[in-house]
């Protein structure tokens, strides 16, 4: 029996109350970084699939959400797809991590999405020098090895 898949809306919602208290590397709600994603999916033109998974992005990674979960969640199973796909994995190379996000189709919009606003030079401006730095040079080889231009728009 198929339940019915979970709105935006309802995805939203459940991504903000499962990060709720979390912050980013600044300090800020992490609730922020989601909404800037999603956002940057939709203004690249992406479908509610992809951006249910913009949402949803982090939340395996971050432990705000279990893959028991999401492999039970009322979301498509492209959307769960992207999700995996964008989830790294303890001790995975970047490599790997870079290889199952070209594999998986949809993907890569949203972590370009996520990308773009990780090295986004505001949020960078307010870290230590040597974070900033370090982010970067991770940023930068990660869009290498998704074939993305090196300037984020």
């Amino acid at each position: 029996m198929n339940q019915p898949h979970l709105s935006l809306t309802e995805v939203e919602a459940l991504a903000r109350r499962a990060h709720e208290g979390q912050t980013d590397k600044a300090g800020r709600p992490y609730a922020e970084h989601l909404a800037a994603v999603a956002e940057g999916v939709r203004a690249r033109g992406g479908s509610d699939e992809q951006i249910a998974a913009a949402w949803l992005h982090d939340a395996i990674e971050d432990d705000a959400l279990t893959p028991a979960w999401l492999a039970g969640a009322a979301l498509t199973e492209h959307t769960k797809a992207m999700i995996r796909a964008v989830t790294k994995r303890p001790g995975e190379p970047v490599e790997a991590y870079t290889a199952r996000i070209l594999a998986t189709p949809g993907a890569l919009l949203v972590k370009e999405a996520d990308l773009a606003h990780n090295a986004d030079p505001a949020r960078l401006a307010v870290l230590p020098p040597a974070t900033r730095d370090r982010l970067t040079a991770k940023y930068t080889h990660t869009r290498t090895l998704l074939n993305l231009p090196h300037q984020p728009h």
